[in-house]
């Protein structure tokens, strides 16, 4: 969900710029029922007459995903390469957004001048095509701002690792490098995308039944690759999942993907050998909905998997995503199909980032005055910073909401800002503190009962009846539950006198206490009470 501002000018009257508006997404434990989770970008909005421009480094969700849900509250102009700009202006036109809202910039030395800053999009390699670091100039010093990037001199698709270039960069001076932090922790230089090719290859050759592989859809250039090792293999290519094929075509239309191998249609799939058969599909991550999922649950458009195929996951599984990819191997696993992932000696993925010896590498190519970690956890963060103290480069852990200031020798942070999340709730976005995730959670965890009583003034009309959801249906008394609750309710109301009768709130909280007490009693747990009262007039 990155979201990063970058301003110049005296204190509260600075021209800002955005880099990146992107989403994260939501899981059971914690925001059950989200569809996906946005920045809060109210301290933008408040500030919405200075910012100049968004400029999105590369198109994946976590940097462009918001840009169509956020756009009119900012309503700034958008800065992007051409294949980034084609998947911005497609999100932007689900909200009746035009495409002039969004500006192809070309790579540098080309620069977008806004105000005092001058922003050029520097070609890096990333697991997307058309990645860029960001080069922003102003009047008190040049910052880079690195976007998500790895060294990869044979990318396959996009840009190679271009040293003379970053040393042309760093000639002119480096005050700040804001830097990704993601793989400081992995000790080895980064892999090719072109080492992956071989070993892909050679599995599907030897594969006897369907292949199925899955990935990143906006991995172009895995996806090439793939979809090269079947068809050396003799197999036909389909793919599977809207967000492949609209990466595909995005590539296609924007110049950088071109010799894909031909691809026939699901309904053609079905007329196919298996053995002669490859799909490519989406869901990498165990997603429910994607196609990986829907084939392990037992079909998808009409294609089934059987034992003696091959399923090969050519990625990585997200840290927070493992029970959704054990769920779908165990899935296939059951069916008899072969399942291959990345611990199967990492010779089908390679990352996306930096690892540690990538990032000091850049660190002595550009020689900065001062190092602030991004694009990490915590731990991450710290550990780049510990990085940059061995080289003896200034350096500062900016958590969200950090303002930091980089005009000294070394950075400060001077100020913090209230940073959240806005969650997208069907069709509503919703804050995070508005209560209505927290309700769900109450409910999820402890159930739900509803009373309903019906009064004539302060005798009630019949007996109170309960309606129960996600509770036992019989407790301790042997006896179903809703009966044991109807009948402690109806107690109360005949004990209960006038005041209370005639008093909707007290009514209500009386109710209340009784209903959680003869269910916590009953079964052990404390639900979510709804209270209705109902009076004849």
């Amino acid at each position: 969900m990155n979201c990063y501002v970058y301003g110049y000018g005296p204190a509260d009257k600075e021209r800002l710029i955005i880099v990146d508006l992107g989403v994260t997404f939501p899981d059971m434990d914690g925001t059950p029922g989200v569809d996906l989770i946005l920045p809060d970008i109210s301290w933008l909005e408040e500030r919405r007459e200075r910012i100049d421009g968004l400029f999105i480094t590369h198109a994946h969700e976590d940097h462009v995903g918001a840009v169509g849900h956020l756009f009119e509250r900012l309503g700034v102009p958008i800065y992007a390469r051409a294949f980034t700009a084609n998947i911005a202006r497609r999100k932007l036109d689900e909200y009746g957004i035009g495409p002039e809202a969004v500006t192809t910039v070309s790579k540098y030395p080309e620069a977008v001048t806004l105000g005092n800053m001058k922003v050029s999009f520097v070609p890096v390699s990333h697991s997307i095509p058309e990645s860029a670091a960001l080069l922003i100039e102003t009047p008190a010093g040049r910052v880079v701002h690195s976007g998500d990037f790895k060294l990869d001199e044979t990318p396959g698709v996009g840009e190679p690792f271009d040293p003379d270039m970053w040393a042309e960069i760093a000639s002119g001076g480096i005050r700040a490098y804001v830097c990704d932090s993601t793989n400081v922790h992995s000790p080895n230089p980064g892999r090719s995308e072109a080492t992956v090719g071989p070993a892909i290859t050679e599995l599907v050759s030897e594969a006897k039944g369907m292949v199925v592989a899955t990935t990143f859809a906006s991995n172009i250039a895995r996806v090439k690759t793939l979809a090269e090792a079947g068809e050396r293999a003799g197999r036909s290519i389909c793919l599977l999942g809207r967000a492949m094929r609209r990466m595909i075509e995005a590539g296609i239309e924007t110049g950088v993907l071109d010799d894909f191998p031909k691809v026939v249609s699901s309904d053609d799939a079905l007329d196919i050998p298996r053995e002669n058969l490859m799909l490519i599909v989406t869901g990498s991550q165990g997603e429910r909905r994607a196609a990986s999922a829907q084939l392990a649950n037992g079909k998808y458009r009409g294609i089934t998997m059987k034992e003696g195929d091959t399923f090969l996951f050519s990625s990585k599984t997200i840290p927070g995503n493992e029970r959704g990819v054990i769920r779908v191997i165990n899935q296939f696993s059951e069916m008899g199909v072969d399942v291959v992932d990345e611990n199967s000696g990492g010779h089908y993925h390679v990352s996306g980032h930096a690892n540690r010896p990538d990032l000091e590498r850049m660190h002595d190519i550009l020689k900065p005055q001062i190092l602030v970690p991004c694009h990490g956890e915590h731990r991450h963060l710290r550990e780049h910073a510990k990085l940059a103290d061995q080289k003896g480069i200034a350096n500062v852990v900016a958590v969200n909401g950090s303002m930091v200031d980089l005009s000294g020798n070394a950075p400060r942070i001077v100020e913090y800002f209230e940073t959240g999340r806005t969650y997208l709730d069907g069709s509503v976005k919703v804050g995070a503190m508005d209560g209505v995730i927290r309700d769900r959670m109450r409910m999820a965890l402890n159930g739900h009962v509803m009373v309903s009583v019906i009064m004539d003034e302060d005798e009630p009309v019949g007996e109170p009846w309960c309606e129960v959801m996600g509770l036992a249906e019989t407790g301790a008394s042997n006896a179903p539950l809703v009966d044991v609750l109807e009948e402690d309710l109806n107690q109360f109301l005949m004990r209960a006198g006038t005041k209370t009768l005639m008093d909707d709130d007290r009514l209500e909280t009386e109710l209340r206490r009784i209903t959680r007490n003869t269910t916590q009693s009953e079964i052990g747990k404390k639900p979510e009470v709804t209270v209705v009262v109902s009076r004849l007039s």
